[in-house]
Parts: C-alpha cells; structure tokens; sequence
C-alpha cells in the first residue's frame, strides 16, 4: 500500500535552489516518488511512497523556513502512481501570472467541506469553479460556473470580461486541494470583491469527509497522478490519460475514431503535427518495450 500525499505551502524562500538537492536525495533514498515545485513564494507538489518514507519527507518539509505549519492530504493506492521523482525550480508553485499576488496578506474565509452545501446554496451566492477545463468536464459542484480556461493564468483575464455577472454576489471558490483558491480568492480581494469565500482542504477533503447521500459534487475529480480521476471517499475513478494532451478519456472517448493509444484522442487531434505524433508513437512503442521487460518507461 502507497501512501499519496498532497500538499502545498505559502512562505518565503530565500534561496529555493538551495533546497532542491537535499529534496531529490531524501526522495530516492525514502522509495517516494512524485513531483514537488519550489519557488521564492513556497512548495507545492504531490507525492507517494511507503508510510515511514512519507512521513521522513513530511518531517523534512516542515522544517524549511517558514513551513512547520504545513498542512497535507492522503490518500492511498495498492499501485505507485508515480514513474519517478522530479524536484523542479519555477516562478511560481502554483502560475496565475500576477506579480502582486500573496497569500500570505490575506486570503477568502475558509469553508468546512461540512458548512460548503449549506453556503453555496444561498441565492446570493455564486460558485466558482478555478480549476482548467479539461478538470471540469468530468465533475463539478451543482451550478458551479465553469470559466473555461486552459490554465489557471487565464482566470484573471476571465474575471476582468465577466466580473459584472456577480455585481452583489458573494463569491464562493474551489479547487482541487485549495492552492489555486489561495491565489484566486486574493486576487479576488485585490479586486474590491467584499465577501470571497474558499473550501478549506479542497475538492479532495469536501470528497473524503461528506458522505455521498449528502454531496452536492457531480462526476469525478481529477488528480495529477497515474490514478487520473478520483469519487467518494477517494475511490480512484475510471477515467484514463491520454499521453498527448494529457486529458482524461472515458471509456467512450477511447472508442472514437481519432483515438490512438498514447499518441492522440478526440480532445487533441487538431492540437499537434505529424511530427509529434511520430515521436508520440516512437514513446508509446517503447513503453510497450519496457512493459514486456518488467519495467517501466520513464514517460508513462
């Protein structure tokens, strides 16, 4: 049994790079697998290994600078999710392109997944769902508003064209584990908008602590790991990846004549040349290879 553990901090690190490498070495000598962002502004990643392996990484988190608060969610799998470990550098943990934002300053109310039904079903209340688009097609909150980005940097650009649909709406937001909303909710009271509100722990807690016969989520939720969607209690879901675009398919999608395993789906077959979908085939063919030796390929 893996443990999956999603987590993410706001802070302030000096020299990031400086904390990379010890990262990297506790991960591979730990048996964790998984993806962790470093930035000026914090760590943001989600990761999965045995329970001792978590539990040095955790321990290890918590005591960078600024992060012994750090929060975090688990979920587990009979499978690793995860192919390898990468530690990566960037701009920022989580990218909506807007210099000024912190979370640190202030952030919207944060909402009990058992107290989310009861306020998103007030009639001055409007839903937002910040996630992409590709997350929100396969499951959402009833009467969510779905801005239709491809990427969390989109959302501003999508406030300042339909901000006036809200005018004396208090706004509800949500995302998968609640990093996206720690942004959005700021930029959101940098806007002017009075009352913001957020769901504490994310589409991941609300899922986990609600029981089903009292839900208001319709569909699965996607996660960024090999387990691709997500339901009730966690449940890993029934939706698989395509290789290319990286979207989750159904079942139905991967009946559909544009469907060809690792190199295109109904979702993409517009989006690339012939000369990636070459290499798409020469990476599927050799995850076939590697899948006969016992092994696994280091782009699946």
């Amino acid at each position: 049994m893996f443990t999956i553990t999603a987590l993410y901090h706001f802070t302030r690190f000096p020299d990031p790079a400086a904390l990379r490498a010890p990262l990297q070495t506790l991960a591979e000598a730990q048996g964790v697998k998984g993806s962790l962002l470093l930035a000026t502004e914090g760590i943001n990643g989600t990761i999965a290994g045995p329970r001792a392996g978590i539990d040095a990484m955790l321990a290890h988190i918590r005591a960078l600078p600024g992060c012994a608060a750090l929060a975090h969610k688990e979920s587990w799998s009979d499978t690793m999710p995860f192919g390898r470990m990468k530690v990566r550098l960037k701009r920022e943990i989580v990218t909506m392109g807007q210099p000024d934002i912190d979370p640190r300053a202030s952030v919207g109310h944060y909402v009990a997944p058992a107290d989310w039904n009861e306020l998103i079903t007030q009639p001055d209340v409007a839903v937002i769902d910040t996630r992409n688009d590709y997350e929100v097609a396969i499951g959402t909150f009833r009467g969510a508003v779905d801005p239709e980005t491809r990427s969390f940097r989109d959302f501003p650009a999508w406030w300042a064209a339909n901000k006036e649909r809200f005018h004396n709406k208090r706004i509800a937001m949500f995302c998968t584990g609640g990093i996206r909303c720690e942004k959005s909710t700021n930029f959101l009271l940098q806007q002017g908008v009075p009352e913001v509100f957020h769901l504490k722990g994310g589409i991941l807690q609300y899922l986990e602590d609600v029981p089903e016969d009292q839900s208001l989520w319709h569909g699965q939720c996607y996660v960024f790991d090999q387990r691709v969607s997500v339901g009730h209690g966690l449940v890993p879901g029934d939706y698989d990846t395509c290789h290319a675009c990286r979207r989750p398919l159904s079942a139905t999608d991967k009946q559909h004549e544009a469907y060809e395993e690792g190199v295109q789906c109904p979702h993409c077959t517009g989006e690339y040349t012939e000369a990636d979908r070459a290499r798409f085939r020469e990476r599927m063919h050799q995850m076939r290879l590697a899948e006969q030796r016992g092994t696994r390929h280091l782009g699946a």
